[in-house]
């Protein structure tokens, strides 16, 4: 991977622009915003996805796979994201050629353009929360310009550019880059150590988050449940803190949540209390919904119309979202990829899954989390999950680490009965279904590609069931 040197000059105009790694989520993002503003944009990703034919629909000139020719003539700035690796073809080239070589992180920074910035930051629900922000915020009227990590389901878009001085974006502190923008109002929905990698010990992503809220020019919004949010709002100086949350010190608590389905609750704010029922599952998302409503009040919404914009939220893709189903078992994805992520998706599940099982087809993220988390991984799905399907890891930046595969978490069951390791895909499809019955619900749960087994666990109940076919 390539760590971003953010003390690298961004240009001043940017007229073309290329990007490795187009496809993705957040970078597919970007460049729609640049096309927006009447930019050339070109790019490359290795695989093809929907997103490089919506690109290319719209004008970009993109590729699959990635290859120095790839690279126009005319490019002003080559964005690229931390995921490639040195030696990326285009990314040597584009050096060669003294080109103007910025992290993705510094292309938004240039997009933002000094606008009024909500930033969005923390190691769980940061996506669902700058979802309910934008969402809420159109809702009421204004029309924010947004850059989320992933597509907002009622939008069917990751980003887009609106016509009023508020900026929203989810605010990546995986590599610290979030510490690079100019944020009015920083959202922190929790302090999870993780990314280690980057941040190489706790104490110094605790001290990234203080210094992120504490540079905001006008408001932070931190979770009072969290213990690391609240060991970071312990050393803020800053003189406007929003606390949120079930705690009974949050300045926006959450009572009386009920699960049987979308997730209902109160918020209270001072003498002030609002009852609110949200679209979708979760005792994560009321919390989520909580800090979302602070961020508006701090913008200046009362709370029940704050509360009401924020309701009509309805997901995120790859956020418990269901992609069918076949001989009474539905088949869900969910992007967890942390052991506390899995948790949430696995309970947000178990509230509408009635009286049928959770089946968990689980694909470990990165060859570092898997390594150091194999056992919170095996201890969260077995007690919330009724069986356990795990593949592979994705590696994603990192090269392979030997004896570190799904195998890790699929030993570190205690019941052994519980947990299945395959790493043919088909075969995993093929034994997912064949344990599957009526009611029951499958969850793809990671970040990585494991999305993609899906058409193959659906072909595969189609099927009749082993019982049935004799």
């Amino acid at each position: 991977m390539i760590r971003p040197d953010l003390s690298l000059p961004i240009p001043a105009d940017i007229t073309a622009a290329h990007f490795i790694g187009i496809g993705g989520s957040g970078m597919s993002g970007l460049a729609g915003m640049f096309l927006d503003r009447g930019m050339r944009v070109s790019g490359s990703d290795r695989a093809d996805s929907g997103a490089l034919r919506a690109l290319a629909a719209r004008g970009a000139d993109v590729h699959v796979g990635h290859d120095a020719a790839h690279l126009p003539d005319d490019v002003d700035a080559v964005i690229h994201t931390g995921a490639i690796w040195p030696e990326n073809p285009e990314y040597v080239r584009a050096k060669e050629r003294g080109l103007a070589v910025i992290h993705r992180s510094q292309a938004l920074y240039w997009l933002i353009g000094g606008r009024r910035l909500v930033s969005v930051a923390g190691a769980h629900g940061k996506t669902t929360s700058t979802g309910m922000v934008v969402t809420a915020l159109r809702q009421l009227g204004t029309a924010p310009t947004f850059v989320n990590g992933g597509v907002i389901a009622d939008l069917g878009t990751s980003s887009g550019t609106g016509s009023d001085e508020l900026f929203v974006i989810e605010a990546d502190e995986s590599d610290g880059t979030f510490l690079l923008y100019d944020t009015s109002v920083a959202l922190i929905t929790n302090v999870d150590p993780d990314h280690l990698d980057h941040w190489q010990t706790r104490d110094a992503f605790y001290d990234g988050f203080v210094r992120f809220a504490d540079e905001a020019r006008e408001a932070v919004v931190i979770s009072s449940d969290d213990e690391g949010a609240r060991r970071v709002a312990a050393a803020l100086s800053h003189p406007n803190v929003l606390s949120f949350g079930e705690s009974e010190e949050a300045d926006v608590r959450v009572v009386g949540i009920t699960t049987d389905g979308p997730v209902a609750f109160t918020l209270v704010h001072g003498a002030e209390s609002v009852t609110a029922q949200l679209a979708i599952p979760g005792v994560h998302n009321a919390i989520n919904a909580a800090g979302a409503v602070a961020v508006l009040l701090t913008l200046g919404y009362a709370l029940e119309p704050a509360v009401r914009a924020v309701e009509t939220f309805g997901g995120t893709a790859r956020r418990f979202e269901l992609h069918g189903g076949e001989r009474g078992v539905s088949v869900y994805d969910d992007y967890a990829h942390h052991p506390t992520e899995v948790a949430a998706a696995l309970d947000a599940a178990r509230t509408v899954v009635g009286g049928g099982r959770l089946i968990a087809l689980h694909q470990p993220h990165t060859y570092s989390r898997t390594r150091e988390m194999f056992r919170e991984f095996a201890e969260v799905l077995e007690t919330r999950a009724d069986h356990t399907v795990v593949l592979d890891v994705y590696g994603a930046r990192e090269d392979p680490v030997p004896g570190v595969t799904g195998a890790l978490v699929s030993g570190a069951f205690e019941d052994p009965s519980r947990v299945h390791f395959v790493a043919d895909w088909q075969e995993a499809a093929d034994y997912t279904a064949s344990v599957a019955r009526d009611g029951d619900f499958i969850i793809t749960l990671g970040c990585g590609n494991v999305n993609l087994i899906i058409p193959q666990v659906l072909d595969a109940l189609k099927a009749p069931p082993a019982a049935e076919r004799g």
